[in-house]
């Protein structure tokens, strides 16, 4: 195995994400798979992937040119075009980091990160999101990111990365969410 983290060049890769993404929501994977692999939750639109996209590009993993991971960038400026998001930039709004509202800092989300089953627990998380922080770092000093509490997965794997919890709370729904933050400035 051969992969290369990248940046999203082209409308093919977009696609790919959207079927890696499909594979890991929920309805697609079992109990089992969900409490030892974890899951996604948000079913992107392309032309919400596209416009996400733009302008930062989202952050990839590639084998053999066929996506197998991904870390997507999403903008405050994105927040009421994903139904399942809003509750999480309001409650952003309303949230301090360091004695400042993150509302007047320099941060964006992760609008979500996924590796494909055969490729975890190879460090493909990891070398995204340092990726990330390479790029993004210019022009950010935080990245925010929700995931759901019932994701242990993706919660450790977060932890590991140097993401910190800044609220634990529950959505309109009821369903438990924390939101974490990564400080880009350390």
């Amino acid at each position: 195995m051969s992969v290369t983290i990248t940046s999203v060049k082209t409308d093919l890769q977009l696609h790919q994400i959207l079927e890696l993404q499909k594979i890991n929501l929920p309805r697609s994977l079992s109990v089992a798979e969900i409490k030892k692999e974890g899951f996604v939750t948000v079913d992107h639109s392309f032309d919400i992937l596209q416009q996400m996209n733009t302008p930062y590009p989202h952050i990839i993993a590639i084998d053999n040119d066929a996506v197998i991971g991904y870390a997507l960038v999403m903008l405050s400026s994105i927040k009421d075009e994903i139904e399942i998001l809003k509750p999480m930039f309001e409650k952003i709004n309303t949230l301090s980091y360091n004695n400042a509202p993150l509302s007047s800092c320099k941060y964006f989300v992760i609008g979500q990160v996924c590796v494909a089953k055969a490729y975890r627990g190879q460090g493909v998380f990891y070398k995204m999101y340092d990726q990330m922080k390479s790029i993004m770092r210019q022009d950010f000093n935080l990245i925010i990111t929700e995931v759901s509490a019932h994701n242990t997965r993706s919660l450790k794997a977060h932890a590991r990365q140097g993401f910190i919890n800044i609220l634990s709370f529950k959505a309109p729904d009821g369903h438990p969410w924390e939101i974490l933050l990564w400080d880009l400035t350390n």
